[in-house]
C-alpha cells in the first residue's frame, strides 16, 4: 500500500495531537450517593485521566432531559441536567480539567429535541411555528409521524423515539403537494441554524473545547448524498473558524470522506455504517443489530479475520479528506460492544491498544476499556438502551474504580445503581491494575506516553503497510515499525530490509531479528529503525 496521511491535518494543533476519552456520565462516578454518576464525581476522578495521559474528554449528553433516551432527548440546551449538577459544576470541571492539560467536549444533539422542550411546547399549539416538521396527515415514512396532542393538531415527524420531534432544517427536495417539506432557507430552518450557533457559543463561553455532534448527517431531510446537510456544516465551520478558531466539531456521521470535506474537524468510523470498524473489533457477540455481518474480525484470537476492509475504508477516507481533518477510531462507545466482549479477554487488549495508539487517526478510548471492562450481557433496559435487537446497556455499566462491593462508583446500595455492576468475580479495577505493570491499564499508559513523545506515531506522519495478515506490520513515517499479532498463535514475518538495526521502544512479545520479527500470541512491538 502506498503511504497514507503524509500531511498534518488542518485542525487545531491540540486536536491533531489528542487522545480522546469518552465518559458516559451517569455511569462514571457518583459524588452524592444517589447511584447515578455526576459532574462533581467526574471532577474527583480527573487524576485518573491525567495519569492515563488523555488530553480531551467527551461527555455523552448531560443537558436537561427527561431521559427517555439517556439524554438524547434534550429539554434545554443551555442547562446541565440536575441529576448531573449545575452549569457552575460544568465550569468547575472545565477549569479543573484544564489545569491537568485536559479539554472538555460536550455532546450536541442538533437533529431533534425532547417533546418537553419549550420550543416544541410552543409549536404544538401554534400553526405558524415551523421549528419542527408538521403535517395534517400521516405520510411516508409512516412510523415517523406522531399524533400531536396540542391545539395545533396534525402530526409531527420524529427521529428515533416518539418523544424526539425532529427539528426542521428543511428538505433538499421541496414539493408543493407536500407543504411540510420546507426549503432549507425557510424561516424555521434558518432559526434552527441560528440556534445551533447560540448553543455552541453559550458553552464555549464556559470553556468547552467543542462538541461531538450526534447524527450529524441527518439534519436536512430527503437529502441525496447529504449535499444540503454538508452545506449547513460548511457554514457552521466558517463561523467557527472566524469566531472560535480553537474549537472543534467531531461528527457522528460515520463517513469521514463526506463529513470532513463538508467542514467537520473529524468523524468516526462507526459500527452501523460500513464494515471498516466492525472488521477490526466486532466478534459477533454483545450488542448486535441489523448491521452485524457474522464474519471474523481481525482482532480475533482464532486469527480468522483480516485488516483489509479497515484498510480499504481508511484509504478511501484519507484520500477524500486530503489533510483537512481526522478520522476518529474508537475502542467502543455507548452504542457498540466493548473491546472485552464474548471470547475476547483482557489479555488480548494490549495489542488492540497498540494498534489504536500508533495509527494516524484520532484515538478514542471508551471509559473502562483501558482496564478491560467487559460487555455485560443480560442487563435490564434503561432509558432507551434496548434499541431493537441492540442491547446497548451492556456497554454502559458503572466504572470499576476499586474492588469494594460498589466498585468505588457510588456509596449507594448497588441495587440503586444506574445499571448493575459487572457481577464477575474477576472484574477488573483501576486500583488493582494501577500496581500491575502488565495490566491493560499499564500498557495503555505506556502507549499513550510513547505516542505523545514520538511525533512519528501521531496524525502528522504517514503510514505504509508492509504486511496485512498475522502479524499486521506498518511503518510510521520512515523511522518507526509497528507490529501487532492479535491471534493466539505466534507469527513470523521476514523483513530483512528493515529489522537488522531495529531498536525496541515498546515490545510485548515481539522480537526483531536480522531477518524479520517473531511475534508471540496477543503481542505487539514498536521499533525505531
Amino acid at each position: 500500500m502506498a503511504p497514507l496521511s503524509p500531511r498534518r491535518p488542518d485542525v487545531p494543533a491540540w486536536l491533531a495531537e489528542a487522545v480522546l476519552y469518552q465518559v458516559y456520565p451517569q455511569s462514571f462516578a457518583d459524588s452524592d450517593g444517589d447511584g447515578i454518576g455526576d459532574l462533581p464525581g467526574l471532577l474527583g476522578r480527573l487524576d485518573h485521566l491525567a495519569e492515563l495521559g488523555v488530553s480531551a474528554v467527551w461527555l455523552s449528553p448531560c443537558f436537561s432531559s427527561e431521559f427517555g433516551d439517556a439524554g438524547y432527548d434534550v429539554a434545554d440546551y443551555l442547562s446541565i441536567a440536575p441529576r448531573y449538577g449545575t452549569n457552575a459544576d460544568l465550569a468547575a470541571l472545565v477549569e479543573a480539567a484544564g489545569t491537568r492539560g485536559i479539554r472538555v467536549l460536550l455532546d450536541l444533539v442538533p437533529g431533534h429535541t425532547s417533546h418537553r422542550h419549550p420550543w416544541f411546547q410552543q409549536a404544538a399549539h401554534d400553526p405558524d411555528d415551523d421549528r419542527y416538521i408538521w403535517s395534517d396527515r400521516i405520510t411516508a415514512p409512516v412510523h415517523e409521524w406522531i399524533p400531536n396532542q396540542g391545539r395545533r393538531g396534525g402530526f409531527y415527524r420524529a427521529n428515533f423515539y416518539p418523544i424526539q420531534p425532529a427539528l426542521n432544517f428543511g428538505y433538499a427536495r421541496p414539493h408543493p403537494a407536500e407543504p411540510w417539506r420546507s426549503p432549507v432557507d425557510a424561516p424555521g430552518p434558518r432559526a434552527n441554524r441560528a440556534a445551533l450557533r447560540e448553543i455552541m457559543a453559550h458553552w464555549f463561553a464556559l470553556g468547552v473545547a467543542g462538541f461531538r455532534v450526534d447524527m450529524a448527517a441527518s439534519l436536512v431531510k430527503d437529502d441525496p448524498g447529504q449535499l444540503e446537510t454538508a452545506k449547513l456544516w460548511g457554514e457552521l465551520r466558517s463561523w467557527l473558524d472566524r469566531e472560535h478558531p480553537d474549537k472543534v466539531l467531531i461528527a457522528e456521521w460515520g463517513d469521514p470522506a463526506r463529513s470532513v470535506p463538508a467542514g467537520l474537524h473529524a468523524d468516526f468510523l462507526l459500527h452501523f455504517n460500513g464494515r471498516g470498524l466492525r472488521s477490526l473489533w466486532d466478534n459477533g457477540t454483545g450488542s448486535q443489530g441489523s448491521w452485524a455481518h457474522g464474519e471474523p474480525c481481525y482482532f480475533d484470537q482464532g486469527g480468522g479475520g483480516s485488516p483489509a476492509e479497515f484498510l480499504s475504508a481508511w484509504q478511501a477516507a484519507d484520500t477524500a479528506i486530503d489533510g483537512r481533518g481526522l478520522v476518529a477510531l474508537p475502542t467502543a462507545n455507548h452504542d457498540f460492544s466493548r473491546l472485552a466482549c464474548g471470547p475476547r479477554t483482557r489479555e488480548q487488549l494490549a495489542c488492540a491498544f497498540a494498534f489504536l495508539l500508533t495509527w494516524p487517526s484520532l484515538p478514542v478510548i471508551y471509559y473502562g476499556d483501558e482496564i478491560g471492562m467487559r460487555y455485560v450481557p443480560g442487563l435490564p433496559e434503561r432509558e432507551g438502551s434496548q434499541f431493537g435487537t441492540e442491547a446497548r446497556q451492556g456497554s454502559r455499566t458503572p466504572m470499576q474504580w476499586d474492588d469494594t462491593p460498589g466498585a468505588g462508583f457510588s456509596t449507594a446500595d448497588p441495587g440503586a445503581f444506574y445499571l448493575p455492576l459487572d457481577p464477575a468475580a474477576d472484574r477488573p479495577s483501576v486500583a488493582a491494575q494501577r500496581v500491575d505493570p502488565d495490566s491493560p491499564l499499564s500498557h495503555v499508559k505506556r502507549l499513550i506516553r510513547l505516542r505523545r513523545d514520538t511525533p512519528e506515531l501521531g496524525t502528522g506522519h504517514g503510514v505504509t503497510v508492509v504486511a496485512d495478515g498475522y502479524p499486521f506490520a506498518y511503518l510510521r513515517g520512515t523511522t518507526h515499525l509497528v507490529v501487532v499479532n492479535p491471534r493466539r498463535e505466534p507469527a513470523e514475518l521476514a523483513l530483512p530490509q528493515l529489522t537488522p538495526a531495529a531498536e525496541p521502544l515498546l515490545a510485548h512479545g515481539v522480537t526483531a531479528t536480522a531477518d524479520g520479527v517473531r511475534a508471540a500470541g496477543f503481542s505487539y512491538g514498536i521499533f525505531r529503525l
